[in-house]
């Protein structure tokens, strides 16, 4: 399994960042996936999930309204994209297999981590 985000920065407070997460090494059509963040000094974050036809999102309450979550899967590729950043949206940002009740099993659990894209916001 090989996940590799992009996307992130430096961006004012209010801005906007598209994130990407390319995936490699598993039939991607087949998994939920996830987006979760790492703040400074903080544990990991579940944000949002997408079921493996892109039919059904969910987010954590604290993004709802400002971030979306979408899948290509013909491209193997998550997205995230985030608008109306606030400073408390800084953090590393890391896609997972699974949903929001199965993420950590793959990300903690099997390893199966990219190096994650950092997304800064400035007040």
């Amino acid at each position: 399994v090989q996940l590799w985000e992009s996307g992130g920065g430096l961006v004012q407070a209010g801005g906007s960042l598209r994130l990407s997460c390319a995936a490699s090494g598993f039939t991607f059509g087949s998994y939920d996936m996830s987006w979760v963040r790492q703040a400074p000094g903080e544990g990991l974050e579940w944000i949002s999930s997408i079921t493996i036809g892109g039919g059904e999102t969910t987010y954590v309450d604290s993004v709802k309204g400002r971030f979306t979550i979408s899948r290509d899967n013909a491209k193997n590729t998550l997205y995230l994209q985030m608008n109306s950043l606030k400073p408390e949206d800084t953090a590393v940002y890391y896609c997972s297999l699974g949903d929001g009740s199965t993420w950590s099993r793959y990300l903690k659990g099997y390893d199966y981590w990219g190096q994650g894209t950092q997304v800064t916001v400035s007040s």
